[in-house]
């Protein structure tokens, strides 16, 4: 009850409320608030804390930022999704705020494709020089290999290296991206190789192409640290896999390369086990970890997943 009551108090100021509104929305940062809110950093950040001591929200390190994000588990946690449902959201105030925080995705958006754009020659390369590419590619045939794949997904496909190291274990393939000069490398890359049984398609990882059978086999790979919100990627990747299918997440360990931020549009910088796990577990997954690969500055986490009750 005492619990209860401190969440319910945490939200009685209306920017509080406003807060719990949009984190319901999105993992969002600091200065991500102030400029949603219109408020000062240190009011912003006194209204966080009276939310995340109350067990409204919780709270991400980051390097030098910070992300928060509706609580997942828990009393607190019941109550502001219970809070979220009850809301008005019909108000001026809280079409502005989710006009403000559109803005603010869509220019990560921007900026996202702008890198892509010119870094599409030398992606993989980028790549390389933070871990060993033959090493990773050579863990996620090993992990998901083991028997035929009927239709394979890669999303964020970038040049399509996954789906060319994946083409000879898969009876189908399909590679998403938004960026077309990636989609275009892509392409000649699959075409020069003789891989018609896989192809390329413009499409949002927010958004997937739907397939009547589902997918068997679906890979994030260096994906999911370009994501604003990294759970509705899982939640929408395991909305078109089949019963019985695997996602493979494949991301950096926790990191303080802020250069990846600041350069090249590194929405996060890395993922721990644990969050990882819990996006997976909300959308009705069994994830665990699979490998961890050394070698360069940073360390390559891959995370398995299946449903809930399928055979392993």
């Amino acid at each position: 009850m005492f619990e209860t009551l401190t969440a319910y108090k945490a939200v009685a100021d209306a920017s509080r409320l406003r807060m719990l509104l949009l984190l319901a929305r999105n993992e969002l940062a600091v200065t991500d608030l102030t400029r949603i809110l219109r408020q000062s950093q240190p009011r912003v950040s006194r209204h966080l804390k009276i939310l995340t001591d109350a067990g409204l929200i919780e709270r991400y390190k980051e390097g030098a930022w910070v992300f928060y994000r509706l609580a997942g588990m828990g009393r607190a946690a019941e109550v502001a999704r219970g809070l979220v449902e009850m809301a008005a959201t019909d108000t001026l105030e809280h079409a502005k705020d989710i006009e403000r925080l559109s803005e603010i995705i869509s220019m990560r958006a921007g900026e996202a494709d702008i890198y892509f754009a010119r870094h599409a020659d030398e992606w993989d390369h980028i790549r390389s020089l933070h871990v060993s590419e033959t090493e990773v590619e050579a863990a996620i045939v090993v992990a998901l290999a083991k028997s035929p794949i009927g239709h394979f997904l890669d999303i964020g496909t970038g040049t399509g290296r996954v789906l060319e190291i994946m083409a000879p274990y898969v009876r189908r393939g399909v590679g998403v991206d938004i960026s077309r000069e990636m989609l275009g490398l892509a392409r000649a890359r699959l075409q020069q190789r003789g891989y018609d049984h896989c192809q390329v398609r413009l499409a949002d990882m927010y958004d997937l192409p739907k397939d009547s059978e589902g997918y068997d086999a679906i890979t994030l790979h260096q994906v999911l640290h370009f994501a604003d919100d990294p759970q509705q990627v899982i939640t929408e990747a395991a909305s078109v896999l089949r019963k019985d299918g695997q996602i493979l997440v494949i991301d950096f360990a926790p990191h303080d390369n802020e250069t990846l931020r600041n350069e090249h549009s590194h929405r996060r910088l890395g993922f721990a086990d644990e969050q990882v796990l819990y996006y997976l577990s909300e959308t009705g997954l069994r994830g665990n970890v699979i490998n961890r690969l050394t070698g360069g500055e940073l360390t390559v986490t891959i995370w398995h997943a299946q449903k809930i009750g399928a055979s392993a």
